[in-house]
């Protein structure tokens, strides 16, 4: 009986079907864990003042519980600590974010369960995040507005205070970016005008005068807007606020460096509710701050999407035309069974590989070539032979190809041929019968291979660190001034930017957090472009499967 059902083939099915089954559920739990950790960072906290006496002074501290662990009693004597007085093997110890960096020796410290003598969690205790130094944890003793100290319902006026400069500082930071950077960029343009004009010996009084006459309107537009942005952070720096901290000390904090505040321990379960996905807004759609450890990401969700679909339509087309090219018109012989294997072998390659050649071949040999011949007026900085998000597509592409070429050769090895052989009875050319009916009918395998190709290229880093990426890019590759697509320009990625701040982080311990919220950010934005693409396939699928019979 046995033996009977080992031959019907059922152990092997279920073996299979457990293994496939086990393997997802590690995935998913993979994600789970990604997904909690990093997403979990930006739910209000308790913040908690704790006494502390024992093996440290008499001290207070304030601050959030980040992580706890239990040490053997023998490992903290060792460091000189007395616990003679305590009979358990092992003891607690917390991990407590205490903020208010400019005040304090380190962002984060250790305190033994020993240490503490009384644990609250005072409903007055405000948490500012700030745009340097990270958050700032106190009481709220004063709100000073236009030089005047609020009596009155002094929280609701601090709310709409924090709003206002917030509100300021956004209208100077869009103003100092669109208006005044166009007006700078103009005027590179015209320093670089004015250079290749020489350069060409075509550089005469008329010229001279048109340029200067330009540059004195954009100085003069200049002068106006920079008022504009003065009178902006001058209005922003009006208010502040004073806080006693855990020091006893009172501080003011100017409401300019405020981007937020909010009572955590006074909120309720909606209102908590509310500032997390105010909190998580803020992440996808600002730009980083303090070395990356802190802000948003948008600036490496815009790269890694825009390198990414740059990626596709460059690939896509050269991987066709590859395939077509192999199995439609290429004779089977010697040379193109070894053109296969070199396809085949391409895929094995590993990725620094391919971004050692783009440094060699695209930037400094093609990009290098570009700026002799177009840009001599920029000599001696590079345009092109420098590291770019053209270069990072370029390079990923050539990574990406054998995939595509690969995928899309199968999809023609499954056309019937008397489909072809039809078309040219009826007196279709080869020409039109590849662009009517082989590549529509084959479309479904193309769209796989630019599956594979995009899942695979969103997540490579280390060929992106010679081509392209940066730590922070000042500007993004899309803005705008003419010619408003910037292919030459440097940019950020989400691969990248989860390795900075995982291991070249100043502040490993705040770092944590982002790090698990960027990789599931990376996974989402690898996620939702292959369902944008499997889409597009089962659209095509469906529209072609007439042909198909």
């Amino acid at each position: 009986m046995v033996k009977q059902w080992f031959k019907s083939g059922s152990p092997w099915i279920w073996m299979t079907g457990g293994a496939v089954s086990i393997s997802l559920i590690s995935v998913l739990g993979l994600l789970a864990m990604i997904a909690w950790k990093g997403l979990s960072f930006f739910w209000p906290s308790e913040v908690v003042q704790f006494e502390l006496q024992g093996s440290v002074a008499k001290q207070t501290v304030i601050g959030e519980i980040y992580d706890r662990e239990l040490v053997a009693k023998s490992r903290i004597e060792a460091t000189g600590v007395d616990l003679s007085h305590y009979d358990k093997e092992q003891l607690e110890r917390l991990l407590i974010k205490t903020g208010n960096r400019e005040y304090v020796d380190l962002d984060f410290r250790w305190v033994l369960e020993t240490d503490i003598t009384s644990r609250t969690a005072p409903a007055e205790l405000a948490v500012f995040e700030r745009s340097k130094n990270g958050n700032f944890y106190g009481y709220v003793e004063q709100v000073i507005k236009d030089g005047e100290v609020i009596t009155d319902n002094k929280i609701d006026v601090l709310y709409d205070l924090v709003e206002r400069a917030v509100d300021l500082n956004d209208q100077a930071l869009d103003l100092q970016n669109g208006d005044i950077g166009h007006i700078n960029y103009e005027l590179e343009r015209l320093r670089l005008k004015e250079k290749a004009y020489q350069l060409d010996n075509e550089l005469t009084d008329e010229r001279v005068a048109e340029l200067a006459q330009t540059r004195a309107e954009l100085r003069a537009e200049y002068t106006v807007l920079e008022k504009q942005l003065f009178a902006l952070r001058k209005e922003a720096k009006r208010d502040q606020v004073t806080v006693r901290d855990m020091r006893g000390e009172v501080v003011t904090l100017p409401l300019y460096q405020v981007l937020d505040v909010w009572f955590p321990n006074d909120m309720g379960f909606f209102a908590k509710l509310g500032h997390y996905f105010v909190q998580l807004g803020k992440f996808v759609a600002d730009d980083p701050r303090e070395a990356n450890t802190e802000g948003g990401v948008f600036p490496a969700i815009f790269g890694t999407v825009f390198m990414v679909l740059l990626m596709a339509v460059i690939v896509t087309p050269f991987g066709v035309v590859a395939a077509i090219y192999l199995h439609e018109y290429a004779a089977k012989n010697a040379v193109t069974k070894m053109i296969r294997i070199a396809v085949i072998n391409l895929a094995g390659v590993p990725s620094i590989v391919y971004g050692v050649f783009g440094l060699g071949f695209f930037v400094y040999m093609l990009g290098g070539s570009i700026d002799q011949l177009f840009y001599p007026e920029s000599s001696p900085s590079p345009v092109f032979g420098t590291p770019g998000v053209i270069w990072s597509a370029l390079t990923l592409a050539i990574l990406t190809l054998p995939v595509v070429i690969v995928s899309t050769e199968e999809g023609l090895s499954r056309i019937p041929s008397t489909v072809r052989h039809g078309s040219l009875a009826l007196g279709a050319t080869k020409a039109e019968t590849l662009w009517r009916i082989i590549i529509p009918m084959a479309s479904p395998a193309i769209m796989t291979g630019l599956i594979l190709a995009v899942a695979r290229a969103a997540g490579e880093v280390a060929p992106l660190m010679l081509v392209g990426v940066v730590k922070m890019a000042p500007t993004l590759p899309l803005d705008g001034n003419f010619p408003y697509i910037h292919l030459d320009r440097k940019f950020m990625h989400l691969g990248f930017h989860i390795y900075d701040v995982g291991f070249q982080s100043p502040n490993v311990e705040a770092a944590r957090p982002l790090v698990y919220a960027t990789a599931f950010l990376l996974v989402s934005v690898i996620i939702a472009l292959n369902i944008t693409a499997i889409g597009i396939r089962n659209h095509l699928r469906e529209k072609f499967r007439a042909l198909e019979h």
